[in-house]
């Protein structure tokens, strides 16, 4: 017999109870901005083009355009747009960048915590080691932005086979990590309480499509825009989350920005009939359902 997680189980999507978003709204829309940091002169991350590996200086600094550049880019167009985003935090940003991150705290963005910074895996950490990193980096978000994040993202998305649990005993109320295999939230088990997973987007994430699949802007802009078309369609009888990641120097650069616009144009033109929100409110929203609208924990 192969080895499970035994966390959830399989739920076929036709056989699942039915539930609404506030509003009676059937699709759920939310935009993921990843703000992320990496050590100087140490391999860690990915490059445009090549493994990362030996460091390069070319590497870090293509990565920075992000943080000097990229990000501030998008906040223009966030604000333009009038959206509200979830941003997805190394904590090594508080100390390199903190005015980008202050700025997405004044609009009342989502703080999502990711690690100290992506140059380090959950899945190399010993647990206690891990439980120490996860302590700090909440201890660090909630000093910074007066709260305590309730979700959470693993760095580079590799968490280690206790995660889950070490996340459900710090606090957090939901995680992106197992969202990748569903467009409905879904409860993870745990050795102490579950923990919800709220849909995570690795198909239509830049980093791995951009940079991994050499998808141009424009395509994968087309993408969004398939991918919403659609699921509009299907959300006039099921209801779904839509979800964008994004990485402020991949989607900050001039050339890849206006095509993200003309996407985000586009679907935010059907604004009436979407609940335009963040991952923690999806969260909020789906944990007070009836339990008899959720999915059941394994």
């Amino acid at each position: 017999m192969l080895t499970s997680h035994g966390r959830y189980p399989c739920a076929p999507f036709k056989s699942r109870p039915d539930f609404q978003w506030p509003d009676g709204k059937r699709l759920a829309v939310y935009l993921a901005v990843n703000v992320e940091h990496f050590s100087y002169g140490e391999p860690g991350g990915i490059d445009l083009d090549r493994p990362t590996l030996p460091w390069s200086q070319r590497s870090w600094l293509w990565r920075d355009y992000g943080n000097r550049v990229g990000g501030w880019k998008l906040l223009d167009l966030f604000e333009e747009l009038q959206l509200p985003v979830g941003v997805i935090v190394n904590t090594a940003n508080y100390s390199h960048n903190p005015e980008l991150l202050e700025a997405h705290r004044q609009r009342k963005d989502e703080i999502i915590a990711h690690g100290r910074s992506n140059a380090e895996r959950q899945l190399d950490m010993t647990e206690a080691d891990e439980r120490t990193m996860i302590a700090e980096v909440t201890q660090s978000l909630a000093q910074y932005t007066g709260q305590r994040p309730a979700g959470w993202l693993s760095p580079y998305l590799t968490p280690s086979l206790v995660t889950s649990d070490l996340l459900a005993e710090a606090g957090y109320t939901y995680v992106l990590d197992w969202g990748i295999c569903d467009e409905q939230p879904f409860w993870v088990q745990t050795r102490t309480t579950p923990i919800l997973a709220v849909p995570y987007p690795i198909e239509l994430n830049d980093q791995p499509t951009i940079v991994n699949r050499c998808a141009t802007a424009a395509q994968y802009a087309d993408m969004l825009v398939d991918q919403f078309d659609e699921m509009q369609r299907r959300a006039a009888t099921e209801t779904l989350v839509y979800a964008i990641s994004i990485h402020t120097f991949i989607m900050g650069q001039p050339f890849r920005l206006t095509h993200l616009r003309r996407a985000l144009t586009h679907i935010l033109a059907h604004r009436e009939t979407l609940w335009v929100t963040r991952p923690g409110a999806i969260a909020r929203h789906y944990r007070a359902l009836p339990p008899d609208q959720q999915l059941t924990v394994a």
